[in-house]
Formats: structure tokens, sequence, C-alpha cells
């Protein structure tokens, strides 16, 4: 009587079988729902992170040079009124001179 009766070890062996078969379905369930979901991501024209953070330090990028840009022709605009004012001395020198 120490022996199981082999009905155990045919449900063991059944129950053993439909897990593995659920968890075959629960991947491949995943799956369908993975591919559905980027068709609607890629139907609505949404974009990925990587591409959002791409394009945010490219904007950075352009900010910084921007601010650059603008400190230099601040200091060109001061160059060019001192040229201006010197240029505006010399004249009313060379017409008191005459």
């Amino acid at each position: 009587m120490s022996d199981r009766p082999r009905i155990f070890d045919d449900l063991a062996g059944v129950a053993g079988g439909a897990i593995s078969a659920l968890a075959g379905l629960r991947e491949e369930a995943e799956a369908m729902v993975r591919a559905r979901v980027d068709e609607c991501i890629r139907r609505l024209d949404l974009v990925r992170r990587e591409e959002v953070e791409a394009l945010a330090e490219l904007a950075a990028n352009a900010r910084a040079g921007q601010e650059d840009a603008e400190v230099r022709l601040a200091a060109m605009e001061q160059r060019l009124a001192a040229v201006e004012a010197r240029l505006a001395g010399m004249e009313t020198v060379s017409v008191e001179r005459e």
C-alpha cells in the first residue's frame, strides 16, 4: 500500500501540462496586446521618450547658441557705438578747423 495510485501521477502530469499551456497562452496574449498597443501608438503618431529627450537637448543647445550670439551682438553694438562716437568727434574737429 506504500505505492501511490497511478491516478495521482496522471493528475500531476495533466496539471503540469495545463500550467505549461496557460503560461504559453499568457505569453501569447502579452505579445498580442503589445502588438496592438504598438499599432495604436503608430496610428496616433505618438513619439517615444528618446525622441522627445533628443529634441529637448537640441533645443537647449540651440538656446545656448542663441544666448552666446546675443552676448556677442551686444559687444559688437558697444564697439560700433564707440567707433561712431570717435568718428563724430573727428568730424566735429574737422569742421571746426575749416
